[in-house]
């Protein structure tokens, strides 16, 4: 069975850093893509960045946010920059064997529980 375990949220000023982990067990996806979304109160998850042979982000995002893998610890990483308090969101680790439709929701088949990401003005 598959699981996500999502890793390093928590409370932080705006202007500061955090570092996301997921790392991903029951399954490998060193060929598949692995992601980040986001999703505030009274929003929709939203779209963060991608990782496969190559990388994408969310306009809000890019320039602040890096993603980043170690296949061979099967984890992703979302390093979050110049964090500012639009980013508050519960974050959430996806992952799909297939290269789908990477910027949506249905694009990916696992998902973390989530990890609670509170920046402060």
């Amino acid at each position: 069975q598959v699981q996500l375990i999502e890793s390093g949220g928590g409370l932080v000023q705006a202007g500061g850093s955090l570092r996301l982990s997921c790392a991903a067990s029951g399954g490998t996806f060193s060929s598949g893509v692995m992601g980040w979304f986001r999703q505030a109160p009274g929003k929709e998850r939203e779209f963060v960045a991608a990782i496969s042979a190559w990388r994408d982000y969310a306009e809000s995002v890019k320039g602040r946010f890096t993603i980043s893998r170690d296949n061979a610890k099967n984890t992703v990483y979302l390093q979050m920059n110049s964090l500012k308090a639009e980013d508050t969101a519960v974050y959430y680790c996806s992952a799909n064997r297939g290269a789908g439709a990477t910027r949506s929701t249905l694009g990916y088949a696992y998902w973390g529980q989530g990890t609670q990401v509170t920046v402060s003005s």
